[in-house]
């Protein structure tokens, strides 16, 4: 199975499980998504995201690619963001950074995260991110991504991160970027 078929069989997974966590008696997942969605683009709150951080997993690695590959990203992003009535975050967003190998990658997607609330100001969030990306080595066709999103926030300053699984060689990365709520 290719990276592609992979990736294609993990979202269809996921949309099945989505498709039946929810009580039958209430709105379908596709109308549910629908309705987030369309509530989150209506907001007026926009954050900016800045990549901070790309760690290659180091048991997917030798330590010559290590040293070739470019870990931190310059880039940045602009979303906008909303708090549900259960104070979890979701957000539409489009980011740009340099990649591994210095090149141009686009992402842009829609994020949600379950979020707890241990303090006044401070939260903790888990999640994840359904979106497009577009790699030039991949000759920058775009490519479907659902990954998982975890973040440690104080007020509106967030450190925020999604692990990219893969193989030997491939993938298998810690991204991290800094998320600044504007507002």
């Amino acid at each position: 199975m290719s990276f592609r078929q992979q990736w294609l069989a993990i979202v269809v997974m996921f949309l099945s499980i989505t498709a039946f966590a929810g009580d039958s008696t209430t709105e379908g997942v596709w109308s549910r998504a629908k309705s987030a969605v369309t509530k989150t683009w209506q907001s007026e709150d926009y954050e900016l995201y800045v990549p901070v951080y790309t760690w290659h997993n180091r048991h997917y690695y030798s330590h010559e690619q290590i040293d070739s590959y470019n870990e931190y990203p310059l880039g940045l992003g602009v979303g906008k963001y909303r708090f549900d009535e259960d104070g979890d975050w979701h957000a539409l967003y489009a980011m740009a950074f340099l990649d591994s190998h210095n090149e141009v990658e686009p992402f842009a997607g829609y994020g949600f995260e379950k979020m707890w609330h241990p303090s006044g100001d401070f939260r903790i969030g888990a999640g994840y991110t359904v979106g497009l990306t577009m790699r030039q080595n991949e000759n920058y066709a775009p490519m479907p991504a659902i990954l998982p999103l975890a973040s440690i926030e104080y007020r509106r300053l967030s450190v925020q991160s999604t692990y990219v699984p893969g193989y030997n060689g491939n993938g298998n990365i810690l991204f991290t970027w800094f998320r600044w709520q504007t507002k």
